[in-house]
């Protein structure tokens, strides 16, 4: 019990984390982030918000998940509502300052970036299932044999591609963060020494399996 609660704490924590940096890469205002091309551009079909619209698209890519066969944890289920919700609260209330000047928005965006990469190291790490997009990535990474760089790098452009296409904006800050995220991911990973392939983590498939076998363990009791 002890470790189910201070992993859940982790994983809000870490939520919280990626939103933030998800944020400051919005509000430094040179362009959104691939999968916030694609998040916004959702939005403008659905007249949404983008927090709003990242957790529709989260249970789109959690049903491509399936279908890929990546197990699917609480922690992606979380992961789709908590940092949509997280990234309305910090935008809707201005808690992250909007620059205006190249310098610093662009400074803004490179630590926005490894802000997000910190926060997936924090959460992934907390083994209750990667979220919705980095399951996604974790998956393609198992089945191509591929780094994490490649690829990340290849899964942004697509989004961007498709977000575009839909209304989404696209800026310098996208290309940056489309070419670049890979390589930011893999250092964020290296300096805590994180390899997302040796995750242990616990499914949802576990929690029923096992209340399956409580079940039928009381009821041979009886």
């Amino acid at each position: 019990m002890k470790k189910t609660i201070l992993g859940s704490i982790r994983l809000l924590i870490g939520y919280f984390v990626c939103a933030t940096g998800m944020v400051m890469t919005i509000n430094a205002n040179l362009g959104v982030a691939p999968w916030d091309v694609f998040h916004q551009g959702l939005g403008n079909v659905f007249n949404l918000p983008i927090g709003r619209a990242n957790i529709i698209a989260g249970l789109i890519i959690i049903l491509v998940n399936i279908y890929f066969g990546q197990d699917i944890g609480w922690g992606t289920i979380f992961n789709m509502i908590f940092i949509g919700t997280f990234i309305d609260i910090l935008m809707l209330n201005k808690l992250i300052p909007i620059f205006d000047g190249f310098l610093p928005s662009l400074i803004m965006m490179l630590l926005g970036m490894i802000v997000l990469g910190y926060g997936c190291y924090i959460y992934i790490g907390a083994g209750f299932g990667a979220g919705p997009r980095d399951g996604l990535m974790v998956a393609l990474t198992k089945k191509t044999n591929k780094s994490v760089r490649f690829v990340k790098n290849s899964l942004e452009i697509i989004v961007v591609i498709i977000g575009y296409f839909l209304g989404g904006s696209v800026g310098i800050g996208t290309a940056i963060m489309s070419i670049g995220g890979g390589y930011f991911f893999q250092f964020v990973f290296k300096t805590v020494k994180f390899n997302v392939s040796e995750v242990d983590h616990r499914y949802i498939k576990d929690d029923i399996k096992f209340l399956k076998e409580k079940f039928t363990a009381k009821k041979g009791e009886v």
